[in-house]
């Protein structure tokens, strides 16, 4: 597949650097804005070529052009998914443990989504349990050594993972509670997701996700176009995740380019998916989106 001879696989050619891997992913990302998706996947295969060996690149370069399919709408997304669960099958046996369990997250997820719900079971069933959570080890033994801020990164990593598991697990338990038309319980969890995330410092258009996907299930098109006012101009808003004392020591990366696109992704999606299609019934829709273009 990767058109790669046994010398090439067998070659003692060192392994890129952290540095020279996040550099190649943010080529990528530039390639995908100034090209097209497509250029950046051949670019990335033709690298991998480079370093066949290199487990750290694939990973990251792989899991880069994942994200990449939902964030830029690439069209027939399903041929290169092909190729990427390849590549998750042979990291599911990486001897790096973060990258290891990422594949086989990875490979349950694609078994899920197609239906083949014993092979995610066998994967799920497989995964190893440990009783010792090493990072939780780690920011104790940091903060008795007075290695504070090294502690606080720990501990800001573990809440900033913590409350995107909760919002996960509020947004499952909705969609139980939508299905079976428990409607009060469904407010309460969206109330409760909304409060978490305006409580811990999350992006403004996270709190508007649980009530969308509320009204949209009743077809209320007023609630509806009311909670897209806010949430799509506020997807453009500068974010900076160090401004809150709960995460001072986060990288600082800026992240409103993300959301710009994000905001230009989900306004492509309200105009053309189905279950919008109720939205799209008179000019206020087409009005909204037109004051989202210009801002």
């Amino acid at each position: 597949m990767l058109k790669t001879d046994l010398n090439t696989l067998l070659s003692f050619q060192e392994d890129l650097t952290e540095i020279e891997i996040e550099n190649f992913v943010n080529d990528l990302d530039k390639t995908v804005q100034e090209q097209s998706y497509e250029a950046a996947f051949q670019k990335a295969m033709d690298k991998i070529r480079e370093y066949p060996t290199c487990d750290r690149l694939i990973y990251s370069a792989i899991l880069y052009l994942e994200g990449a399919l939902a964030l830029y709408n690439v069209s027939s997304g399903e041929r290169y998914q092909e190729v990427y669960e390849t590549f998750y099958r042979r990291l599911a046996a990486s001897e790096i443990p973060e990258i290891r369990d990422t594949a086989t997250s990875m490979l349950i997820s694609y078994a899920r989504n197609r239906g083949d719900f014993a092979k995610a079971e066998e994967l799920i069933n497989a995964l190893p349990f440990s009783a010792i959570d090493k990072e939780e080890q780690l920011g104790i033994l940091y903060q008795r050594q007075e290695r504070y801020q090294d502690a606080e990164k720990i501990w800001e990593h573990r809440v900033i993972k913590g409350v995107a598991e909760l919002q996960r697990d509020l947004i499952n338990m909705l969609e139980i509670a939508l299905q079976e038309k428990r409607e009060k319980d469904a407010e309460f969890l969206a109330d409760l997701q909304e409060s978490l995330n305006r409580q811990f410092y999350f992006p403004e258009w996270m709190c508007y996700n649980a009530h969308l996907q509320l009204a949209l299930v009743k077809k209320d098109k007023d609630e509806s176009l009311s909670i897209l006012q806010k949430m799509l101009p506020s997807m453009k808003k500068e974010w900076k995740i160090q401004r809150s004392p709960l995460y001072r020591n986060a990288d600082g990366n800026d992240s409103t380019w993300l959301s710009g696109r994000l905001a230009k992704t989900f306004a492509d999606e309200i105009a053309n998916n189905e279950e919008y299609a109720f939205l799209r019934e008179g000019s206020e829709l087409e009005e909204l989106l037109a004051q989202l273009e210009a801002l």
